[in-house]
């Protein structure tokens, strides 16, 4: 191998795409320039296989690489077969990053080029990351000890092999070799790595270094120019030039890598130590510190601040509830815990907002800067190994109300994204799924001859969602919130409607009869998280004009399908005669995650013989009815902002497994008004019945709790639980009828209550949670109370909610004992199997009084079951009994 195909080589490339490189451009450093643009992405090797040195970011810069002003002398010519190959390459700059072939891309007829390609997150890579112990060095002129960032820590985080290669190429430059004066005097100056790889207290800090380090004069002819990139300034700066210190920042693209992997590297440590160690404040105010991590080998060890520690899961305890006493929880900690927090949240916004200067932003206030046209390959490289990172765990928050709380972050966050998303070069960032750690594994350290340790970990990358695809989840949280604010905001934000001839008619003849309707206004806080939510919906929309403009309407449209939202009414699914397990459990996964939340109508139809008002609030499908009738006028505006935020949170984090889920129906003009069905959990004698509540967010929520229901009793028959009540009664400590941990106001949530009912009180033994018997666990007293629910809950939870399905859920319900035919069907034999023959009693408490010899009807309630279950699979109206 010649010497200049092996420097290809060492700088990423094969040697057969080297060797076609230099047969076509003789001089090394453009042969590697065409390279990683993408243009030999389609050389093979000697083996005859397709080689794909470059992935998004080669064919990004190649395909869609914009223009620069034409006046800029400065900019680099480029030749006109690189156009022609550019051109080639338009529709395939995710290829190499989900594995599809070139041939197969180009075979493609036309309307969608993106099918296939980027969309999937089955991606998977192993990488070896090495890692370095870094020098530390004395800077004079800062007067600070400064670690330089090694070669294992600029690339770390990074699978892909095109743009480790820019990241090498890009380091390697910048840290050795001399620059040369561009005017061929023959002067040159020594690159240092503490030029540019410092790693100071600061990134203000590190800028002010820089800023005074890029201009060089050249000793011999007096000329100006740029130490990252070797070419020379325009001329010397004019006065209005030096009013804008960062100027000379944006000269290159050079300089515009290395600030934004530097930044981003500080970025990334500032938030990692932030969330380290960080004390935990659960919805109650209560401290809790995060487990500490178990060592094994597939962990990283605890002195490495790189990757966090993987998920440790503890046996969860047998125990009843009973009476616990009255407990009462220690909540001072809450303030300081949410000032420290909005303390952290404004250094890293800070830090944020210094960053984002040096983004790629063609519409920066004064127009772009040449960096802004020329983009580095490494730019996108940082974005999508480090940014991400961050911007993953921020978009996963699923707490509106914290997002608004921690809006100096959230806020920067949004500037980040739209900056992002407005550039053609980053903007398919947004779309593209996040490689993330699936696992990291460390070998030995090692000593190099030099006396420093160097350790190599075998990374493993899985594909997760996209910043887009992250962020719809709080577009559905922001509209939820929306629609439980407006109520309150509608009079004051919407232009008032017209009315039909009818509402006319009957407005003109009470006109004088009543008084006038007071416009309602927005609290500040209201306000706050009204604003918040739609800066939320701008970033969103942002992003998708943005690609739009950029990658067309077919990629947009693709976008939007893979997006999750919020499920029409009727919404059901249905299985193959011959799926698997695996591929039932996944559309029951898919079915129910879609259908989890849903606004629908529940009010009763007026009758026809009765004149219309429009005045009278309606009737509604409701235990709480007169309460929420009573209500319909009202505004006050904290019940507003708790029942909006959560809303929010209910959206998109009710419950949903395979095991058990939690199904929410809200009144689409009452948001207050709302249904709960609860599957019962897996392994508990309430396993896959439907348990229905009613629930109504009263006057004083949340300071007070809400009003709960249980309507799963046979026509208030059955006490299915010492905790569920035959009158519909709930007895939970959150609920105030309950000895244990209550309700703090305006922190604990709707949702608490859900799961505290769904994991506590349908639970495995609910014989343990009557009082004084919590520790009978195992005795043939709880066994028989046991074999009692589980008659019940076949009786009723599951044959009557399947005869006579309960409005809205329906759907719902006829979906699930399809989608589960067969696993309820094992079930219900071994139910079967295990009873005791005895026959159903109201209050299972009172087994031991259970007559000799009655009757049972268990057998029969099954078989009726299961011909009603068999029936779905080919019937798909409802199923009657027969």
């Amino acid at each position: 191998m010649d010497d200049e195909a092996k420097q290809l080589v060492e700088m990423g490339a094969t040697l057969a795409q080297a060797r076609a490189a230099l047969k076509k451009y003789k001089d090394v450093m453009q042969a590697a320039e065409r390279i990683f643009d993408g243009s030999f992405d389609d050389v093979v090797d000697e083996a005859g296989s397709d080689v794909r040195m470059t992935d998004v970011v080669g064919s990004e810069f190649s395909a869609g690489r914009l223009a620069t002003p034409e006046d800029d002398e400065d900019w680099p010519e480029t030749t006109g077969d690189s156009d022609e190959e550019a051109d080639d390459d338009e529709y395939i700059d995710y290829d190499s990053d989900y594995e599809v072939k070139q041939d197969t891309a180009k075979s493609q007829t036309n309307t969608d080029p993106y099918a296939g390609i980027f969309f999937s997150k089955d991606r998977r890579e192993e990488v070896i990351e090495v890692e370095e112990e870094p020098e530390a060095i004395y800077l004079p002129k800062a007067d600070e000890t400064v670690k330089l960032m090694t070669q294992g820590q600029w690339m770390k985080g990074c699978p892909e092999g095109g743009e480790q290669s820019f990241l090498f190429s890009l380091y390697t430059q910048l840290s050795e070799g001399r620059c040369q004066c561009p005017n061929e005097c023959g002067w040159s100056i020594g690159r240092r790595k503490s030029d540019f790889f410092s790693v100071y207290s600061s990134f203000p800090k590190y800028i002010a270094q820089l800023r005074g380090l890029v201009r060089q004069k050249c000793e011999k002819c007096s000329k100006e120019f740029c130490l990252a990139c070797g070419e020379p300034f325009n001329a010397s700066k004019t006065q209005s030039e030096r009013d804008v210190d960062d100027l000379d920042l944006f000269h290159c693209s050079n300089l515009q890598g290395v600030i934004l992997g530097i930044g981003l590297a500080m970025l990334e440590q500032l938030y990692h130590d932030q969330t380290q160690h960080l004390v935990d404040v659960d919805g109650r105010g209560n401290k809790r510190r995060q487990p500490e991590p178990v060592h094994n080998s597939s962990t990283p060890d605890d002195d490495d601040d790189s990757y966090p520690p993987l998920p440790v899961q503890k046996k969860k305890l047998k125990v009843g509830t009973g009476y616990a006493g009255d407990v009462r929880e220690d909540t001072s900690g809450h303030s300081e815990a949410m000032a420290l927090q909005k303390s952290k949240d404004q250094r890293l916004g800070d830090l944020m907002t210094a960053i984002r200067v040096f983004l790629p932003n063609l519409h920066r206030e004064g127009g772009g800067r040449t960096s802004d046209y020329l983009v580095h390959p490494t730019a996108l490289a940082h974005l999508r190994r480090r940014f991400n990172s961050i911007c993953t765990s921020l978009l996963r928050n699923d707490s509106l109300a914290d997002m608004s709380d921690r809006s100096a972050v959230y806020f920067e966050l949004f500037e980040w994204l739209e900056t992002i998303s407005n550039h053609e070069a980053l903007a398919s960032m947004m779309a593209m799924p996040i490689m993330v750690i699936a696992s990291a594994k460390l070998n030995p350290p090692k000593k190099t001859p030099n006396g420093f340790t160097t350790r190599e970990r075998v990374i493993v990358y899985e594909g997760s969602s996209g910043p887009r695809e992250l962020m719809e989840a709080m577009v559905i949280q922001a509209n939820a919130a929306i629609k439980g604010l407006e109520g309150v905001a509608r009079a004051a934000e919407q232009q008032e409607t017209e009315m039909t001839e009818e509402q006319k008619r009957v407005t003109n003849e009470t006109k004088g009869k009543g008084k006038e309707r007071v416009i309602p206004v927005l609290s500040e806080e209201n306000q706050k998280l009204l604003s918040f939510c739609r800066r939320i919906l701008k970033t969103a929309n942002a992003i998708d004009r943005s690609l739009r403009e950029t990658k067309g309407d077919m990629f947009v449209e693709r976008l939007h399908a893979s997006l999750p939202k919020l499920s029409s009414s009727g919404n059901e699914a249905y299985l193959d005669s011959d799926a698997t397990d695996e591929t039932t459990q996944k559309t029951y996964l898919e079915w129910a995650t879609r259908v989890r939340f849903e606004y629908c109508d529940l009010t009763i139809p007026p009758e026809d013989s009765k004149p219309l008002n429009i005045d009278e609030p309606p009737n509604y499908k409701f235990y709480f009815n007169n309460e929420a009738r009573m209500l319909a006028t009202s505004d006050i505006p904290k019940r507003s902002l708790a029942i909006a935020k959560e809303l929010a949170v209910l959206t998109t984090n009710l419950p949903v497994a395979w095991d058990s889920s939690i199904f929410l129906r809200v009144d689409e003009t009452r948001v207050d008004v709302i249904k709960a069905l609860i599957i019962g959990p897996e392994g508990t004698p309430y396993q896959n019945g439907c348990y229905l509540f009613d629930i109504f967010l009263g006057h004083a929520y949340n300071q007070s709790p809400p009003n709960v229901k249980y309507m799963t009793t046979n026509g208030g028959k059955y006490r299915f639980n010492p905790n569920l009540y035959a009158d519909g009664k709930v007895c939970l400590s959150l609920l105030g009828t309950w000895s244990g941990p209550g309700w703090v106001a305006g922190r604990s949530t709707l949702l608490q209550v859900l799961i505290s009912i769904q994991s506590m009180i349908l639970c495995d033994e609910p014989y343990l949670n009557e009082p004084g018997w919590q520790n009978s666990a195992g005795t043939p007293q709880s066994l028989a109370y046991s074999a009692n629910v589980r008659r019940m809950v076949v009786r009723t939870a599951m044959l009557g909610n399947l005869q006579n399905p309960p409005e809205p859920f329906s759907d719902v319900i006829r979906t699930h004992f399809r989608l589960k035919a067969k696993s309820i069907s094992r079930q219900l034999d071994q139910w079967l199997a295990q009873d005791d023959g005895k026959s159903i009693l109201p209050d299972g408490a009172l087994a031991s009084r259970n007559s000799a010899g009655a009757s049972s009807t268990f057998k029969a309630d099954i078989d009726e079951l299961k011909k009603l279950m068999k029936q779905l699979q080919t019937d798909s109206g409802a199923p009657t009994s027969s």
